[in-house]
């Protein structure tokens, strides 16, 4: 077919609104596909090609062969951007157990946890679940390399909740490797530093040992990084971007730049984190990515992949993990309901009782399971009920004799604590 025949033939078989409105394929889903409209896949594949051409937006970084990155904002990307600003950012239908005092931070512990450990997961920790929450919530020293990058991954994930505020350096780049990676690498002085000049640069191999990526030499590392950390502050760029988009980018190209002997997969997802903190999605912080790109381990290395093999098109690695974060927040909202329903369901549960309990003690009870940061004394109590002090005081010590207070001295009287258990207390008690 002439040049002419053949550019007209794929230029009106796909047009720029068929690519806004379809799956974003790579030339390695395409040649496993039929072609629609009677084009070829080559075709096919060229006519999406020029297409996502004329909608493709450059970002302020390039490749080491100076090649710039590039973007599009089909349908798809869109949406997921809208969702996901909406759900992390706003207070639109978020449960008050997040956003209550009394109860986030038992949410964001959870959170940091599950993170921690399957980031660590994914760079080959192989310490069970249930055995990393012992250690981090009891605060036992590691017992090996396993526990001890679990046990770092939690204090880095502290870290950068902290420094959300503070623009991004390449000195806190390297703060947060050195805390994510300290005790755990064959080589310790690659803790917390560049890979240098004249140092072997470490790649990323696959499990046959072929090189799949090659970062860029070590001597330009501290240039690279630089110029990543404007990117990351919004100094350099023309051009609005959104806020999830600059937090996914910055994820990938602290990967790309593979700055480090080790320790890059972690560093670049909490990379991530520190990003969405500082733009403002301040929800981020009770979810965990790794926990999904987990199940799709494979999926996220070809993400990575797909940027490399055609052109630097960041769209693949956006979608990916646009993806995994819109995973990420159902399951938060799925968790916060079934802890609210549970909730509800114990509190339905007390009314009934009639032996047991007095309205007082019931309406206490209610009162914690909404607030478990809530503390009562003998005369909150007797003032809340109009009661005698005595009555007060025998209302809260069979509350506690049932486990569901706890008692502490705070200065020269008694204050009552919700357990920290209470929920299970309440449903083991037969009512």
């Amino acid at each position: 077919m002439a040049t002419s025949g053949f550019l007209s033939k794929v230029v009106g078989a796909y047009p720029l609104g068929a690519v806004n409105s379809q799956r974003y394929f790579h030339w390695d889903e395409i040649r496993h596909r039929s072609a629609p409209g009677g084009l070829n896949r080559e075709e096919w594949w060229a006519s999406m090609k020029l297409a996502r051409r004329s909608m493709a937006r450059s970002i302020p970084l390039v490749d080491e062969k100076g090649a710039p990155f590039t973007y599009s904002l089909p349908d798809e990307v869109l949406r997921e951007t809208e969702f996901i600003s909406i759900h992390t950012g706003g207070r639109i239908s978020l449960s008050e157990e997040v956003t209550n005092p009394a109860t986030r931070d038992r949410y964001l512990i959870n959170s940091l946890i599950e993170e921690a450990i399957t980031s660590s997961q994914l760079e080959g920790a192989r310490t069970e679940k249930r055995v990393a929450t012992e250690m981090i919530r009891s605060g036992r020293e590691p017992r090996d390399r396993s526990e001890r990058m679990i046990l770092n991954n939690f204090h880095a994930m502290e870290f950068v909740g902290e420094i959300r505020n503070e623009p991004l350096t390449p000195e806190i780049i390297c703060r947060i490797q050195r805390i994510a990676t300290e005790g755990t690498l064959d080589n310790p002085a690659g803790a917390g530093r560049f890979q240098g000049p004249g140092e072997p640069r470490v790649g990323v191999y696959d499990n046959e040992n072929q090189l799949l990526h090659a970062p860029p030499p070590a001597e330009l590392i501290p240039e690279r990084m630089a110029h990543l950390c404007d990117f990351a502050n919004g100094k350099i760029g023309d051009g609005y971007l959104p806020g999830v988009i600059r937090a996914i980018i910055t994820h990938f190209m602290l990967a790309y730049e593979h700055p480090f002997e080790d320790g890059n997969g972690r560093t670049a997802r909490l990379l991530f984190y520190w990003s969405m903190l500082n733009q403002g999605y301040w929800l981020t912080e009770f979810i965990s990515i790794s926990s999904i790109i987990k199940k799709s381990h494979a999926q996220y290395g070809r993400a990575f992949l797909y940027v490399e093999s055609d052109e630097n098109d960041l769209t693949y690695f956006l979608l990916f993990n646009l993806k995994v974060l819109h995973r990420a927040i159902d399951g938060l909202n799925q968790y916060l309901a079934r802890k609210m329903a549970e909730v509800r369901d114990l509190r339905v549960r007390l009314q009934r009782d009639t032996s047991h309990f007095n309205s007082r003690q019931l309406a206490l009870l209610h009162n914690a399971l909404k607030n478990p940061g809530a503390k009562y004394t003998v005369q909150s109590h007797r003032n809340s009920h109009r009661v005698s002090a005595e009555t007060a005081r025998q209302d809260l010590v069979e509350l506690e004799r049932h486990q569901f207070l706890e008692k502490r001295r705070l200065d020269k009287k008694f204050v009552y604590y919700p357990a920290a258990n209470l929920a299970d207390a309440i449903k083991s008690l037969d009512l």
